[in-house]
């Protein structure tokens, strides 16, 4: 059964795309995280075109991260001071990575950008977990604490530089300059490659900041939720790059598998769980650096410029 896409232009199957998004949404819920750094690299290996791609699944993380937002409110787990300021970065990164977008799908360049973007990310960011695992792990097998504590006290010098704003909820005292900077980053990151960022957000608020980590998913989901309504807002007005039916059935079929993987996640071990996670962003970083090497089927394409006739 089979469903046209007007943005996309292509016909695609409605249980291939509910199958993959419900397979995504399972992760999520295992791991924890958007889905949208794995989702947008799998349409794309379904021919979707990577415009398209990162702008569809900015809307469905926007969708399937309103549940998140609204249940960690109810719990009293969600910091709106901090979230303001990461919000507030997180738009101008936004703005800034849709201007970015924009310009390299005029220069014909953002399919390279969005693969050497995915490869140099996600190889950075999925060795550093798999290191970090795997050290944790070596350490509680020879009987030491997984993670050695930083001694009460001590703070990082971030933490000290001017503009230092109090956060009672996150019970953090610091400077709002490493914040927001950090959500220029995220924002930046999510417009141009279609992720919600929160697989970068969180371990860093929790190791940088040291933030409780109930009350980092909670923040940082409410950031996302921002940021990608305005990525999707701005691709839709600036590009038309948003597919409608695209994002309904994506959202759907994460919905179902997020809820799946969250009663899953119960039974996984920590150690377990970080390795895993490790593992599966490294395997999306080789896919997307495999695709570098690879001859295209089509050699040669046409592309229209504006104002061109």
């Amino acid at each position: 059964m089979q469903i046209y896409l007007p943005i996309a232009e292509l016909p695609i199957s409605i249980l291939m795309v509910l199958g993959l998004s419900g397979a995504v949404g399972f992760i999520s819920g295992l791991f924890g995280v958007g889905g949208g750094f794995l989702l947008t690299p799998l349409l794309i290996f379904l021919d979707i075109p990577p415009a398209v791609a990162v702008a569809t699944v900015a809307a469905q993380v926007a969708g399937s991260s309103t549940t998140g937002v609204l249940t960690y409110w109810r719990r009293r787990a969600l910091d709106f001071k901090l979230g303001g300021v990461l919000v507030a970065g997180g738009i101008l990164g936004t703005v800034l990575g849709v201007l970015f977008f924009n310009l390299m799908r005029r220069l014909g360049q953002l399919e390279l950008v969005i693969t050497l973007s995915y490869v140099t990310l996600f190889t950075i960011i999925g060795g550093l977990m798999l290191y970090d695992a795997l050290r944790a792990m070596w350490r509680v097998r020879a009987g030491r604490p997984a993670r050695l504590r930083r001694r009460a006290g001590t703070h990082p010098w971030w933490m000290g530089l001017p503009l230092r704003m109090r956060f009672y909820r996150s019970q953090l005292y610091a400077s709002v300059i490493p914040i927001a900077l950090l959500a220029v980053v995220i924002g930046f990151i999510g417009a141009v490659l279609g992720v919600g960022g929160g697989f970068i957000l969180v371990p860093a608020l929790i190791y940088f900041f040291r933030i409780p980590t109930a009350v980092v998913v909670g923040t940082s989901l409410f950031q996302i939720l921002v940021t990608m309504t305005g990525a999707t807002i701005l691709h839709a007005l600036t590009n038309q790059s948003v597919d409608l039916i695209l994002a309904v059935l994506l959202l759907l079929g994460g919905v179902i598998g997020a809820q799946f993987g969250g009663r899953a996640a119960r039974n996984l071990n920590v150690d377990s769980f970080r390795l895993l996670l490790a593992l599966l962003i490294l395997s999306v970083g080789l896919r997307f650096a495999i695709e570098l090497f690879i001859a295209p089927t089509e050699p040669f394409s046409v592309i229209v410029t504006e104002g061109i006739r």
